[in-house]
């Protein structure tokens, strides 16, 4: 009998399967991870899809993933990041023969990506992403000069936001404006804010109490 008539091991092999894709990207193991994790994947689909399809569903599955990456290095919204995991959702759960294959399918994508994050407790983080999003702190006391006096000043001050802030956006404080970041949350134009910390060019501001 096919196992793959079994749903849990439906679910084993797309938890297993992006588990281990996520992790190669998030630990160093020299590539093992990232085989691992493309055999699952591909064992699901071929089982299920003729070549034209199969070829397709990987596609839109690998995208999904890249576009998760994408999003939490560099542009850090949620937005593709949402997309992403949709897109992979979509690959899995319409690749199965049935609703409750595909139910459990898409069980092992959000298990498996989530429990990806445990490698980092594990293995060496890659260096490449320290690459793409710089971790040093442009302050005084690490010999960088780079930030505007003024900016210093702004801690503490209020002012309103310009635009939205999703988290970035702009703010005005004494006839100025200045790019600005939230700090987590969602601050409408016209809301009051206050200037919690500055670390080089960057404005962290936060939304005033009472503020509708």
């Amino acid at each position: 009998m096919n196992l793959l008539s079994y749903d849990w091991i439906v679910l084993l092999i797309t938890l297993f399967g992006t588990m281990f894709l996520i992790g190669e990207l998030l630990v160093n193991m020299r590539g093992l991870f990232g085989v691992l994790g493309f055999g699952f994947i591909t064992v699901y689909f071929y089982s299920f899809l003729t070549p034209d399809m199969f070829a397709i569903m990987m596609l839109v599955y690998i995208l999904g993933l890249a576009l998760i990456i994408i999003d939490g290095k560099v542009v850090n919204d949620g937005t593709l990041a949402t997309i992403g995991a949709t897109a992979m959702v979509i690959a899995v759960g319409f690749s199965a023969p049935d609703w409750v294959s595909g139910l459990y399918s898409v069980i092992g994508v959000l298990v498996g990506g989530a429990a990806s994050l445990m490698f980092l407790k594990v293995f060496k983080r890659r260096e490449m992403w320290t690459k793409i999003a710089l971790s040093d702190q442009l302050s005084s006391e690490m010999g960088y000069n780079s930030m505007k006096e003024t900016y210093s000043a702004l801690i503490g001050q209020t002012g309103k936001a310009m635009t939205d802030m999703r988290p970035v956006g702009t703010i005005q404080i004494d006839e100025e404006e200045y790019s600005a970041i939230s700090n987590g949350q969602w601050i409408y134009k016209g809301d009051e804010v206050k200037v919690a910390s500055v670390d080089g060019t960057r404005i962290l501001v936060k939304k005033l109490k009472g503020t509708e």
